[in-house]
């Protein structure tokens, strides 16, 4: 419990004395609480008085230990107190009593009016170190709350505060911080080399798999640089996105590009069928010349069917329609296959069951895109893809039928930690070298057909790998 304003506490235990300070104290506008001992002091202290006024000689404890005490308690060390003495007068005691944190040292008998001066000073003391002391709280709470790391910097580079978010930034203790250089400090955390440098501008620096913007602002203090400003700030996510928009960008350039090659290959590729269809009443006695006319057809056969998935890819329907999920893997796989080849990896295809389903085929292509390329970058050399498609339930949707479409690798798996992150928009384990969406994505586009994405993955030795599994229902709502 806290007193009013302008409360004193008055310890002594001869109540003449007693009555004289407290009755000149009262006229003068104060609260009084008195105690007669020194327990009674340290006890009534605990309400927080605005000052203390303390005999020296009591009858329990010495006011010079009743003092020392007082101010080794954080809840009391910031009241003024005042002692008085009418025994030991001397400069020694006067020196002893101020030593032991006394704020003002008063012989007796003292007038009236000295004594409420002497008062009314260590009130307005108390007053402003109340306000000092809650401004410093409200100031570092406001300080803890920024996201940026912000720290301060002396003349010399040496930090004398910072902020929760700085240490957490640096995976540092306050300890550790505080009292460091700089210049050491984002050496050891962040392998930057601070050159002396007097102002730095939000200057991005890349740490590990990490990307930080750093500020360096100084204080002036009438034209005199007196100290620094130091703010860190973790710029990852950002500088991910970025790097996600520009290869979506590009991605989506190369998908229009493709799709107007495609658009344009198919008039003359009809005209080659038409001509070599032709062309076969004049080799039919030569058998070498109809093997080699075959060969062409099915070439340009193979050209045609190209152009006709990367045609389709990016095209999509206004509503739901009929999709074969067969025929779309199939379509996936042969955009696929040089990647596959490369790696000299085999695909085991495994249909079984109802394989269709009513959705948007664009949509579903690029799904199962993602995940074919994520499987065959985890792949090791000469691996197997098993790709099944198969009928199932799925429970969300109160026991509906659906279709699942499992694709599993051999790779080295998902760390369990990553394991839960794996769908998060940007998060990814490979660096500026993926973007982090295309899970992320394909769950959102799963989610938005009615479906669900599981995820099984295994880390252990010679059973590592990691298999995901597409839930569809076989009817759009």
């Amino acid at each position: 419990m806290s007193s009013p304003a302008n409360t004193v506490l008055v310890v002594d235990d001869r109540p003449a004395n007693r009555y004289a300070i407290v009755h000149a104290l009262r006229r003068a506008g104060f609260t009084v609480i008195e105690a007669e001992s020194g327990r009674e002091a340290l006890e009534l202290a605990n309400r927080v008085p605005s000052a203390i006024l303390l005999d020296v000689k009591l009858p329990d404890i010495l006011g010079y230990e009743v003092c020392r005490r007082l101010k080794s308690n954080p809840r009391t060390s910031h009241i003024p107190v005042l002692q008085l003495s009418a025994a030991f007068m001397d400069n020694e005691s006067r020196v002893y009593a101020l030593e032991s944190g006394a704020d003002a040292y008063l012989t007796q008998p003292v007038e009236p009016n000295v004594l409420l001066a002497t008062v009314r000073s260590l009130v307005k003391v108390h007053e402003a170190e109340s306000l000092a002391i809650l401004s410093a709280k409200q100031w570092q709470a406001t300080f803890d709350s920024l996201s940026e790391g912000v720290a301060v910097i002396d003349g010399s580079g040496t930090v004398q505060r910072c902020n929760r978010a700085m240490a957490k930034l640096l995976g540092r203790s306050y300890v550790e911080i505080e009292g460091a250089s700089l210049r050491d400090l984002l050496q050891e955390t962040l392998r930057y080399t601070l050159k002396g440098e007097q102002h730095v501008n939000g200057l991005e620096i890349a740490a590990g798999a990490r990307f930080f913007r750093l500020s360096l602002e100084p204080v002036f203090l009438e034209d005199v640089r007196t100290s620094s400003i130091f703010i860190l700030a973790d710029i990852t996510q950002q500088k991910m996105a970025e790097h996600a928009a520009l290869l979506n960008e590009r991605l989506a350039a190369t998908g229009r590009m493709a799709h107007t090659i495609a658009h344009e290959i198919n008039n003359p590729l009809a005209a080659i069928t038409n001509l070599l269809y032709l062309l076969r009443a004049s080799v039919s006695d030569s058998p070498a010349g109809s093997s080699f006319l075959r060969s062409a057809e099915e070439e340009v056969e193979r050209v045609s069917r190209i152009s006709r998935q990367i045609l389709s890819f990016h095209r999509d329907s206004a509503a739901p329609v009929e999709v074969e999920l067969g025929h779309l893997m199939d379509d996936v796989l042969a955009l696929a296959n040089r990647d596959l080849v490369n790696k000299k990896l085999s695909v085991r295809r495994e249909w079984d069951g109802v394989t269709v389903i009513d959705a948007f085929p664009a949509q579903l292509r690029q799904v199962f895109s993602n995940i074919i390329r994520n499987a065959i970058e985890a792949s090791p050399q000469e691996a197997q893809i098993r790709v099944s498609i198969s009928s199932c339930k799925i429970f969300s949707r109160g026991s509906a039928p659906g279709v699942r479409v499992t694709i599993c690798d051999a790779g080295p798996g998902i760390p369990r930690n990553n394991l839960s992150r794996i769908f998060e928009a940007f998060f990814t384990t490979k660096e500026l070298k993926g973007t982090g969406v295309g899970l992320w994505l394909s769950s959102t586009i799963v989610q938005e057909h009615g479906g669900r994405i599981q995820v099984r993955s295994s880390t252990l030795p010679q059973r590592s790998g990691t298999c995901i599994s597409v839930l569809l229902p076989r009817t759009q709502s």
